[in-house]
């Protein structure tokens, strides 16, 4: 596994469409490991394959229980994810990412989404995401579509020390 250096703002790589993936093979596979080490050591709880440069239809999110710290965080790894289902019931939310350091902001998202994809067999995979797990997964598909948290957002700013403990993506 490496570690992989994170593009920012305004890297044309963050703009673009993601392609699909269509070859399921150990390059994935790293490329995915890859993924999930660096959005770890960032820290982060999600990260789209443009992040890292690679303009590829990949999203990885760790997340654990909003209620609960003591409920292991879960792993999710998705290969051309789409979004099936968005409620119509949103939700707003601050929103920070690894893309944009130095930066949070505030975003409308759908408070239930279901997601389908593949996984790192090309096996298909859908996850119905509700809270904070279904603001990452849809942060990241944005990440897919060359859309950041911040055309969403009409109210940004810096952080201080109230809100260090938001996410970033």
């Amino acid at each position: 596994m490496t570690i992989r250096e994170i593009k920012t703002f305004p890297e044309e790589v963050l703009r673009n469409k993601a392609q699909p993936v269509d070859v399921f093979d150990e390059d994935l596979v790293s490329l995915v490991d890859d993924m999930v080490e660096t959005m770890r050591v960032a820290p982060g709880v999600g990260l789209a394959a443009p992040q890292i440069g690679v303009s590829k239809r990949v999203i990885v999110v760790e997340f654990g229980h909003e209620e609960d710290e003591n409920i292991p965080k879960r792993l999710y790894v998705m290969i051309n994810p789409e979004i099936l289902n968005a409620s119509e019931e949103t939700v707003n939310g601050i929103e920070g990412c690894l893309s944009v350091p130095g930066l949070i902001g505030e975003v409308t998202r759908s408070q239930v989404v279901t997601v389908r994809g593949q996984d790192l067999n090309g096996k298909p995979v859908k996850v119905r995401a509700q809270g904070w797990l279904a603001r990452i997964f849809q942060h990241e598909i944005d990440h897919l579509n060359g859309m950041l948290y911040t055309d969403r957002s009409e109210n940004f700013w810096q952080p201080d020390d109230d809100d260090d403990d938001e996410e970033s993506f």
